[in-house]
C-alpha cells in the first residue's frame, strides 16, 4: 500500500494534515486484500482526524467502505476509475491531455519526487493521486502540496464526476478538496469548459477525456485475485 519511499532529507509536518493525506492515499487505492484486512486500522486513523468537516467526510466514507464485501468494493473500484473517463486518477490527463506536455509533466513530477529525497513507485504513474497525496502527507503543505494545487480543477472535475455517479468515493475527494485552497469563479467557470469540452488534444478526431497518456496499471476486473 505504501507508494513512495522517502529518504533522511524529508522533514516532519503537522501531524494531522499529514495523515489526513495518507489516509485519504490509502483510501482512493485499488482495494486489494492489503487494504481490506487493514479496514479496522483506517478506522482507527479516521476516528484520530481532528472532528472538522475533512476527517467527518471520511469517517462517513470508511462507514460505507468497512460494509462492503471484497468483490462488489473491487467492481465498484473499477467501474469508478478505471472504466468511466471522467473520474480518472491520472492528474495531468485533465491538464495536458493526451498532448507531447502531459508526457514532460510526467517527467517534471518524478524529478519533483526525487529532489524531495522520495523513490518513485515501479509501475504506476506520478500523477495517480494516491502517489501524490502520499507526496503531500510525506513533503508537507509548501513543496508536497504544490502538484495538488496545480491541479486543483482536475481535482474538482473528479469530485464533480463522483458526485454525480453517486459513488461514496465522492466523500473522500470532498475531503482533499476540503484542505485546498477554493476555487475562484473563474476557476470554476474554467472546470465547466472543461467539462464539456475536455483536456486538450493534438491528434484530429481524439474523443475528450479518452484513455489517458498510458493504460492505467489496474488489470481487469476478471484478471484480479480479492481475498476478504
Amino acid at each position: 500500500m505504501k507508494l513512495l519511499t522517502r529518504g533522511d532529507t524529508v522533514t516532519e509536518r503537522p501531524r494531522d494534515r499529514a495523515a489526513l493525506l495518507r489516509l485519504i492515499s490509502l483510501l482512493l487505492q485499488y482495494p486489494d486484500a492489503e487494504l481490506l484486512a487493514a479496514r479496522d486500522g483506517l478506522g482507527r486513523a479516521a476516528a484520530a482526524l481532528p472532528d472538522s468537516h475533512p476527517g467527518q467526510a471520511l469517517r462517513r466514507f470508511l462507514e460505507w467502505f468497512r460494509d462492503q464485501s471484497p468483490m462488489p468494493l473491487a467492481r465498484h473500484y473499477v467501474e469508478t476509475f478505471d472504466l468511466r473517463r471522467r473520474s480518472s486518477l491520472y492528474l495531468t490527463y485533465y491538464l495536458h491531455g493526451d498532448t507531447r506536455r502531459r508526457g514532460m509533466a510526467l517527467l517534471t513530477l518524478k524529478q519533483r519526487y526525487r529532489v524531495a529525497g522520495l523513490t518513485p513507485p515501479e509501475g504506476e504513474l506520478p500523477d495517480y493521486l494516491p502517489v501524490v497525496c502520499e507526496f503531500a502527507a510525506l513533503a508537507g503543505p509548501a513543496a508536497g502540496e504544490a502538484p495538488l494545487r496545480q491541479h486543483r480543477k482536475g481535482l474538482e472535475l473528479i469530485h464533480a464526476a463522483l458526485r454525480e455517479a453517486g459513488s461514496p468515493y465522492a466523500l473522500v475527494l470532498d475531503a482533499l478538496c476540503a484542505v485546498l485552497p477554493g476555487l475562484s469563479a473563474a476557476e470554476r467557470a474554467a472546470v465547466a469548459d472543461l467539462a464539456l469540452a475536455g483536456p486538450p488534444a493534438e491528434e484530429v478526431g481524439l474523443a475528450p477525456f479518452g484513455p489517458p497518456l498510458h493504460e492505467p496499471p489496474h488489470e481487469p476486473l476478471h484478471a484480479r485475485e480479492v481475498r476478504p
